[in-house]
């Protein structure tokens, strides 16, 4: 019986990386029956059960967990040496997978999408927006993007975006109605709007006035983890919401929403993209990093 090949070993890593045959079929490019069948194959020639199935989730085996843990470095250094291989070509190309918090998806990444593609139309662009922090390396993407605070010590940060504020903003009425609030702990008496992450948090708001911060757990009557049901919920008045002001200019310079504690609403760094520490980034990485360079420095000007 033939030794598995090349393919055999990407398809279980993708499987087993992402605990999910569909999402792993969408990174291999292939249906999902057919990554399956792919997997059951292996296994019948390995002799040994990889995987535990069920219809609700995917589990490695001890065999499995053993297979992974001595391939997932091979194929690594493989990848690598392919990306080394194509950046020999006048023109980047291959597949660049980046993974964001969506405010940084939205308000940063996103206008530089289509021209970066116009202007590399080899490269297979995917963008995961995702809070929840990730190990990029061992779930398959080439960058993340986040804010400094969560930055692994091991990896190249580049900024990718100008300073940033958040803007406390209710309507009008709202604010006629409960009254305006002078300090950030005068919220605690306000109906907030606030944010449930995956993991389950809601993160405190933060605000900061020369050199002093303070942090409030905002109350009320909702709790969301999607920007677009926050900003419609803060527009029809219900109440109080903490978010970047990039979302809410044209509603501010409208008058249908008015912000408060402006002078709490400091700037501070915008997202970064980081990346492992690597002598040589794979080339679609390496074209992105230029791009978004000359981005921020026409941005900036």
């Amino acid at each position: 019986m033939s030794d598995p090949d090349l393919r055999d070993l990407a398809a279980f890593a993708a499987v087993a990386r992402t605990r999910n045959f569909r999402r792993a079929a969408v990174e291999q490019q292939v249906s999902a029956s057919a990554l399956s069948q792919r997997l059951r194959d292996l296994e019948e020639r390995l002799g040994v059960r990889l995987l535990h199935r069920t219809t609700r989730s995917v589990a490695l085996t001890e065999a499995g967990e053993m297979l992974l843990g001595r391939i997932g470095p091979a194929l690594r250094d493989v990848g690598a040496a392919l990306d080394q291989i194509r950046g020999l070509r006048a023109v980047p190309s291959g597949r660049l997978r980046i993974n964001a918090p969506a405010p940084a998806v939205e308000l940063v990444l996103a206008p530089m999408v289509a021209p970066f593609l116009a202007a590399y139309p080899l490269i297979d662009l995917e963008v995961v927006a995702q809070t929840r922090l990730i190990d990029i390396v061992a779930e398959g993407f080439d960058a993340g993007i986040r804010y400094g605070e969560h930055l692994a010590q091991d990896m190249v940060a580049v900024p990718l975006g100008p300073p940033q504020h958040y803007a406390a903003v209710a309507t009008p009425d709202y604010w006629a109605r409960h009254g305006t609030p002078l300090q950030p702990h005068d919220l605690l008496a306000h109906r907030c709007i606030a944010t449930r992450y995956e993991s389950g948090v809601i993160p405190d708001w933060e605000f900061e006035k020369a050199g002093r911060s303070v942090r409030i757990a905002p109350r009320g009557p909702l709790r969301v983890n999607l920007i677009a049901l926050a900003l419609r919920a803060a527009r029809d008045g219900l109440g109080v919401l903490l978010i970047f002001r990039d979302y809410v200019e044209d509603d501010l310079a409208a008058g249908r929403l008015v912000g408060v504690l402006t002078e709490w609403c400091e700037p501070f760094p915008g997202p970064f993209l980081y990346y492992p520490s690597r002598r040589q980034p794979p080339p679609a990485l390496r074209a992105f990093l230029d791009f978004a360079a000359a981005w921020r420095r026409r941005e900036s000007r």
